[in-house]
């Protein structure tokens, strides 16, 4: 699983409101208001960043080992979360704060510069295991690179053995000068230099301090891989604008401030990921990481799949799912998508049951975890839970410790038959009597595992 994620930027305008489940007496006081501007909120940042902390500690468990996490945000919070994202996925799997042109007009942004970028701050779960697009360039017409190195590290001193002659029918013996006179470097090792004066790939040129510099030809046509800019085309990935105009398309009517355009994930999205990855974004806001996932399954036959998450109910069925709805239907995508809503919690901060639990609770969740399927709640029928393929399930629940498989279960099932999975707190059939009818007994689990 990859992960790109847009979450507030703190910027003081945008209300945003904490409303996390914690215990500390200090952020109780912060749930259910809104956090405000610098001037009228002196501890916003201290709130922003104990809304982030957990949810990024969250992501990286849920990161594949090989997979990257972009997020989007501007100057109001770059530097603090560059800095718990350094000590959350460690300052060596940062690979890049990609700047985004965001803005076209300057506009009024603030009193000395104008604010045309924000910034998509990228690492690695594990660097070595990530791998990255690079940028792919086919020349149109025959082209030239010089195999002496240049900048950093240009010296003799730096590189001893790139420091060899090579020879020219028209200059004889050419050692890799700089223009001051002193020795530098090649770029290349000795044997991949044979290889292309001996494919007719090395151009000689005289210059005008007397030198020889060596070129090494391209071809036109030649396909040539560079390392992927850390700012980001503007052409390509576009505009907030753009992302405005997107969504009016959709919906015919301005629904969400300031969206992502769907063409910057793509290209996000792109980077690093393969056609049938897995795309999670669980500050989904007007759905644009779903829709961008869409468009690229379509362009180029992918199989990936999403999960948005968005915590506000109004935006979650107003906009983001159903700008998914009227995306497949408008640009006729193939895939669909599974809108599901949060119950109220089933296990408490420390990973114990809640005492209020209710039966259909315990069921959705005992279904799913078996399945990975939504349960259908309409066919929930005394224990009976649900089915999928030849399995039943079951769940024994009325109050926690006191549920029990027994005879008077098997009263109401069939001997036999499909698979039964029965989850109560314990069993009293022997081994026969479960061979019988088929059962499998499961304990039901009162706890899971707290982050």
């Amino acid at each position: 699983m990859h992960i790109y994620i847009d979450p507030p930027y703190n910027t003081g305008n945008e209300k945003w409101v904490y409303n996390d489940k914690v215990n500390s007496p200090k952020i109780k006081k912060w749930i259910g208001k809104v956090v405000g501007s610098e001037s009228e909120d002196l501890s916003r940042h201290d709130k922003w960043l104990c809304m982030m902390y957990p949810r990024l500690k969250l992501l990286k468990d849920l990161l594949r080992d090989d997979g990257a996490i972009f997020v989007s945000i501007d100057d109001n919070e770059y530097c603090h979360l560059k800095q718990i994202m350094d000590e959350i996925f460690g300052d060596i799997n940062f690979i890049e704060s990609f700047i985004w042109k965001s803005r076209l007009g300057k506009g009024a942004t603030s009193q000395t510069t104008a604010k045309l970028h924000e910034y998509i701050i990228t690492y690695a779960k594990d660097v070595n295991l990530l791998k990255f697009k690079t940028d792919k360039r086919i020349s149109s017409k025959d082209s030239k690179e010089r195999l002496r190195q240049w900048g950093q590290g240009d010296s003799r001193e730096d590189r001893p053995t790139m420091y060899y002659p090579i020879y020219s029918k028209d200059f004889g013996k050419v050692f890799p000068k700089k223009p001051d006179g002193t020795d530098g470097r090649w770029r290349i090792s000795k044997v991949k230099m044979d290889q292309l004066i001996e494919s007719g790939l090395v151009l000689f040129e005289m210059q005008k301090d007397g030198r020889v510099e060596a070129y090494r030809v391209i071809p036109a046509g030649n396909e040539t891989n560079t390392a992927y800019s850390s700012i980001l085309d503007s052409e390509v990935v576009k505009t907030t604008a753009h992302g405005s105009i997107e969504l009016k398309g959709i919906f015919g009517e301005s629904k969400f401030a300031y969206p992502k355009p769907s063409s910057l994930i793509k290209e996000v999205v792109s980077l690093c990921t393969k056609e049938d990855d897995i795309i999670l974004d669980s500050f989904a806001g007007s759905g644009t990481t779903g829709h961008a996932v869409l468009d690229l399954n379509k362009k180029d036959d992918g199989n990936r799949k999403f999960i948005l998450i968005e915590m506000e109910d109004k935006i979650a069925k107003d906009i983001t799912a159903e700008r998914i709805e009227r995306a497949i239907k408008k640009y006729g995508y193939k895939d669909g998508f599974e809108y599901c809503e949060l119950d109220k919690p089933l296990f408490d901060e420390d990973g114990q049951i809640e005492k209020t639990c209710e039966f259909d609770q315990f069921a959705t969740y005992i279904y799913f975890t078996e399945t990975q399927t939504n349960i259908d709640k309409k066919k929930i029928k005394g224990n009976f839970i649900g089915e999928l393929g030849d399995v039943e399930y079951h769940l024994i629940y009325k109050e926690k410790y006191q549920n029990v498989l027994n005879e008077s279960f098997l009263k109401k099932i069939k001997k036999g038959g499909n698979k039964k999975v029965v989850y109560a707190d314990k069993c009293l059939l022997d081994d026969a009597m479960l061979a019988k009818y088929n059962i499998q007994f499961k304990q039901i689990p009162y706890e899971v595992k707290v982050y």
